[in-house]
């Protein structure tokens, strides 16, 4: 079922209640219906079959945003957009392997906040068979398969397997794989991988987001993320999808 942006619950799991109050005061300008939490535990406790997008910050007290996306990610696929003050790349890493889709690092604009959500929110209407274990209406017999070499991708279903067992990827790791497994003959830039899936013009910050996708997804779906046989590296242009 697909589902308008404004339809959607946004959940703001920030223990800040000055950032928490006006990423609230904002977004329900724009129509959204906001759920507010102070901590990891109680987010989680308050993330229902409703919630459209989660807002998480990284440094919370008890249970650290990490820990709070890795359990949501036990029971939902829903989207999670990381707000927080640590830059650099290895803390991007461990949000995106917790099982983050984005990040956005504070201070930030509210134009740059609004645009994330929308574009979260709106690849989410098609991702959405997959949150919280929901059944697929189509019959396995009747899916369309993309395969290359025991790599099996599902755009019907949201579904990817490898051999004969199911790959668990973020939406925007499936993202990246559907689009370059799709498109097999071409190379994509980051910038074309960055528009293919936002929807929206790439910024130059953006590079490392997507580079840490692309290193998360292959440590999934690569029997040697270090030699891909998959997601190839094509230097100085980007990345295309390996044919066997």
């Amino acid at each position: 079922m697909n589902h308008t942006d404004s339809a959607l619950e946004i959940l703001i799991i920030e223990d800040d209640k000055d950032i928490r109050e006006t990423v609230r005061i904002l977004l329900e300008g724009e129509g959204y219906t906001i759920t507010e939490a102070a901590d990891g535990a109680e987010g989680i406790q308050k993330l229902t079959k409703d919630t459209g997008l989660v807002i998480l910050d990284v440094m919370l007290p008890g249970k650290s945003g990490y820990e709070a996306c890795a359990e949501i990610r036990r029971f939902s696929y829903v989207p999670i957009l990381f707000l927080t003050a640590k830059s650099r790349e290895t803390d991007m890493l461990l949000g995106f392997q917790a099982g983050g889709d984005d990040y956005l690092v504070k201070p930030f604009s509210f134009s740059e906040l609004s645009a994330r959500v929308k574009a979260l929110l709106r690849r989410y209407g098609t991702y959405n068979p997959l949150a919280f274990g929901k059944d697929s209406e189509l019959p396995l017999s009747e899916a369309k398969w993309l395969t290359c070499d025991g790599l099996k991708v599902n755009p019907s279903l949201n579904q990817v397997m490898l051999g004969n067992s199911p790959v668990s990827l973020t939406e925007t790791e499936y993202e990246i794989l559907r689009l370059l497994m799709q498109y097999p003959d071409r190379v994509f830039s980051i910038r074309d991988i960055y528009e293919g899936i936002w929807n929206e013009p790439f910024l130059q910050s953006c590079s490392n987001s997507i580079m840490v996708h692309i290193r998360n997804l292959r440590t999934k779906i690569e029997s040697d993320p270090q030699s891909p046989k998959y997601i190839l590296t094509v230097w100085g242009r980007g990345y295309r999808f390996g044919k066997h």
